[in-house]
């Protein structure tokens, strides 16, 4: 659905509302934009689609940009508050969770700090509460940063603006899928002209709301890439700042296409939305098992407290690869894992990765995964799909991805290669079974 919301001096704020369920989600990006483009843009649009199945998601033009009124005053905080709080009532909005990334999260914090009984919560992707450094904030941009932004700028619209937006953030570790930067010229044309960009890349390096972080009372998320330290430490300081703030670290240092539903499941367990249960008491999935090889001798060997330590690292690890490649955690068996995915080739991946991350800890997993439909116990899941993963797992030796035939046949142009690890009997299942090992 699309429209027009009127704050109290005329201007049109166009936004847009997308999904129809439980809650509302207001999702406001840091860069420049246009809602429609925004659900194009191949960065995000995996995220808000995942966002959309299970919430109605509230995006806008801020005054100024994109399909909002051109020619006006450009937003102040304030008046982006303003604004935000027209389109809340133009789409009947109530308890919404407001989501924000990078400075764009300081205007839902300033909002909650206006009004604490509105929000129902918020999130806060890689939050920055001041652009500019400074000597009590060590992680905004320097005067050189801000000229070099001011120098692409320059270039808006343009192919070399695309470009060099590319580089500067490969330096930073976001490297943009092909996708986004063919259409990125295009997108910020689309936005608004240099002028207006310019001039709003100097408001927001005037951004500085740390004096209001403590008055923010509503519950808040702040997701952040574990493996950036600097952003790790900007966000620790701000969670320590907000009285009902918590740091949730994701996998990686920067975001991709991939890991984007993740972050959306990651929201969606925080606001309290349970998955939508199936109308039907079997679905199809993918299982994969792990289990740590050698446990018994390796306890034995550095003793319980160790251990102990040790197998919380490895289930962090777990957990982690989980996380990033959208796997359902079922339950621990021991030492080791049963998860279920949606999609056979990111179970496998998962299950790389795994192996990959674990060997770091000076551990050894195995690994089987088997396609087929499973039966929904509650939070368990039954049947001999399950059967068959655990017995696949099984027969893999140390740092052995196995998978069934199926499993192979279902990822066919992956990119995925398998070696044939021969037939087997599995017990108490009929038949004998081929499996494969994963090499690449």
């Amino acid at each position: 659905m699309f429209g027009y919301a009127r704050p109290e001096d005329g201007v049109y704020i166009a936004y847009r509302v997308d999904g129809d369920g439980p809650i509302d989600i207001v999702w406001q990006p840091d860069w420049i934009g246009n809602i429609d483009m925004e659900w194009e843009a191949p960065l995000f649009r995996p995220l808000l689609e995942t966002l959309s199945s299970f919430a109605r998601v509230i995006t806008h033009d801020h005054r100024g940009v994109g399909l909002s009124s051109r020619n006006v005053d450009l937003p102040t905080l304030e008046t982006r508050v303003s604004d935000l709080l027209a389109v809340l009532r133009a789409t009947g909005t109530r308890r919404p969770v407001l989501v924000g990334t990078l400075a764009s999260g300081a205007v839902n914090a300033l909002l909650a700090a206006l009004r604490p009984t509105l929000p129902r919560a918020l999130v806060w992707l890689e939050p920055i509460a001041r652009y500019a450094q400074s000597p009590d904030y060590p992680w905004g941009s320097t005067d050189e940063e801000r000229q070099l932004e001011l120098d692409f700028i320059g270039l808006w619209g343009t192919d070399a603006y695309a470009k060099a937006f590319i580089e500067e953030n490969e330096v930073g570790g976001n490297v943009l899928p092909p996708e986004a930067r063919n259409d990125l010229a295009r997108r910020s044309r689309d936005a608004c002209t240099p002028d207006v960009a310019a001039r709003l890349t100097e408001m927001w390096h005037d951004i500085d709301v740390r004096g209001i972080l403590g008055a923010v009372q509503t519950p808040t998320l702040l997701l952040v890439h574990g493996e950036r330290t600097s952003t790790r430490e900007e966000t620790e300081y701000i969670a320590s700042q907000m009285p009902a703030a918590e740091v949730r670290r994701m996998p990686g240092s920067a975001w991709t296409v991939e890991e984007m539903p993740a972050w959306a499941e990651t929201i969606q367990r925080f606001v309290g939305i349970e998955r939508p249960h199936p109308s039907f008491e079997a679905e199809l999935a993918t299982v994969l098992f792990t289990d740590v090889v050698g446990s018994t001798e390796r306890e034995a060997a550095i003793g319980d407290s160790e251990w102990r330590k040790l197998r919380q690292e490895h289930d962090r690890v777990i957990r982690a690869e989980l996380s990033r490649y959208r796997g359902r955690e079922i339950k621990t068996m021991g030492d080791g894992f049963l998860a279920t995915f949606d999609g056979p080739a990111r179970a496998v991946y998962c299950a790389q990765a795994i192996v990959e991350h674990v060997r770091s800890l000076g551990l050894e997993v195995r690994a089987g995964l088997h396609t087929g439909e499973i039966e929904l116990d509650g939070d368990d899941v039954r049947g001999l799909t399950v059967a068959i993963g655990a017995r696949v797992g099984a027969l893999a030796g140390p740092s052995d991805v196995l998978v069934s035939q199926t499993v192979r046949d279902l990822v066919a142009g992956s990119g995925l290669v398998f070696e044939d690890a021969g037939e087997h009997d599995l017990k108490g299942v009929p038949d004998r079974w081929r499996l494969y090992r994963v090499t690449e």
